[in-house]
Order: structure tokens, then sequence, then C-alpha cells
């Protein structure tokens, strides 16, 4: 079963080994927004310093400096497999042990405000990649949510605290699952969270998460929140590249 994966008997057959003179940085943040990239890459002075390569293409890796300090930066994928591979690819190209990765989720709790931070305190693992990296067990702790947390609130910016529920099949969030979760005290889904969290662990990195609430699950209907084209509040929003990199300042300091 999928829950008996975890080996931490035998090596596995790929690992990532950094290459030689690979860039030393702060940090490194991660975003899922191509809008999110493109502002970054018109409003910041990027330098392209490493990349990786996939069947899907290449995947460049930016380095910003930032009130005397390198933070890494690039776009990763949907999805907890996808996501966390990428992670794994930059431990060959980059040397940090700080990730800021930010992103949309669903809210499933209607009472939460929209456009509000919500910061995952634990993680219910409803998707595969986890278990290979951790044993079997319902939920993960964010390790860092405290920190993550007090950020937001020095910075007098809303945020809400709570568990997130995290699934590889977002077309499979059935009703009788959103009650569960939402019963349980999830108050967020999103497909990465349990996933990174189960990888940093292995790898002995710091994971820094925050979500932002773009729809709303709690509703009589899926409610997206947001009307066409509108960025503002979502996970394409610019300001929260700029929470981000205020993020990865604080977590280095």
């Amino acid at each position: 079963m999928i829950i008996d994966s975890f080996d931490d008997k035998s090596e596995a057959i790929i690992n990532p080994h950094p290459k030689e003179n690979t860039p030393v940085v702060d940090a490194c943040i991660v975003t899922f927004s191509y809008i999110i990239e493109k502002y970054v890459l018109e409003n910041y002075d990027c330098k392209k310093i490493a990349q990786f390569k996939s069947v899907t293409g290449i995947t460049p890796i930016y380095q910003i400096d930032y009130k005397g300090k390198k933070f890494a930066f690039y776009k990763t994928y949907v999805g907890a497999p996808a996501c966390v591979g990428t992670v794994e690819d930059t431990l060959e190209e980059i040397k940090t042990d700080k990730y800021i990765v930010f992103g949309g989720s669903g809210c499933l709790n209607k009472e939460i405000a929209h456009g509000r931070v919500m910061v995952p305190t634990e993680a219910y693992r409803d998707e595969g990649t986890s278990y290979h990296y951790v044993p079997a067990s319902d939920y993960i702790k964010v390790k860092n949510a405290d920190i993550v947390a007090n950020f937001m609130k020095e910075n007098n910016i809303p945020y809400v605290k709570g568990k997130t529920w995290t699934t590889d099949a977002f077309y499979r969030e059935t009703k009788n699952n959103f009650k569960k979760h939402k019963d349980d005290g999830c108050i967020s889904v999103e497909m990465e969270c349990s996933g990174l969290q189960a990888m940093c662990d292995f790898r002995n990195l710091n994971l820094y998460m925050f979500f932002t609430s773009g729809d709303l699950l709690d509703a009589p209907e899926w409610d997206e929140r947001h009307k066409e084209n509108e960025l503002k509040g979502t996970q394409h929003d610019s300001l929260h590249f700029d929470i981000a990199i205020e993020l990865a300042n604080y977590v280095t300091d």
C-alpha cells in the first residue's frame, strides 16, 4: 500500500548531487504563478544563476539581490510530485536550506475573509509523494508555521492559521470529503504542502509557506470570489511576492 512506501533502509536510485561551485543564496523563493514570474522579472534586478531541465523544458533559477541578501527565485509546477521534484532539482543547482513557497488554495471556511493570507499549521496527507519521505500518518506538522504567522502579525498582514488538506485530485474534492476535512479543522485545500513539508523534513530543509484564498468551496456552488481577469487577492497578485521576499528577509536575519 502507498502508506507503506517509506524506506529508510536502502539508498535511493537517483539522488540530487550538488555541482561544483554551486551558487550560495540566503533563501529560495518559489511561486506557481507565471504572472508573478513575469512581474518579478520586470520589476526586480534579476540575473539567471542556474537552470534545471525536464521533459517539459528548461526552468531558469534567478538571483535577486535584496537588502544586502541574495535570494534565488523560480516558478514551479502545480501538484506535490512535480513541485517536490523541482525543489529536489534545485539542490543540485543552488545552496540554501530555506525555501519560501506561496500560492493559491481553496478556502474551506466562509468565515475567512477574501484575500486573507492563510498559514498552514498541519497538512492532511491526501497525496502520494509524502509517503516516500516520512513514515505514514494522517497529518504532517508544518514546522515553521509560527515563524510565518509571527511575520504576518509583526507586519500587520491579515492572516489566519489552521490545518490544510493536501490532495492530488482536485476534481475529486467531493462534498463528503470536503465536509470531513472542514469538520476536522481544515481551512484550506491545495496540492503541495504535505509533500513539500515531508521532503523538507527528509532533506533537513526549512519550509516557510503561505496561501491565498482565491476561491471558496464552502458555498452552495463553487465561488471563485473574483471577476474574470482580476488579479488582486488571487494567487497571481504581485503583492504576494512582495510578502514572500520580505518573509525571506525576515527568516534570514
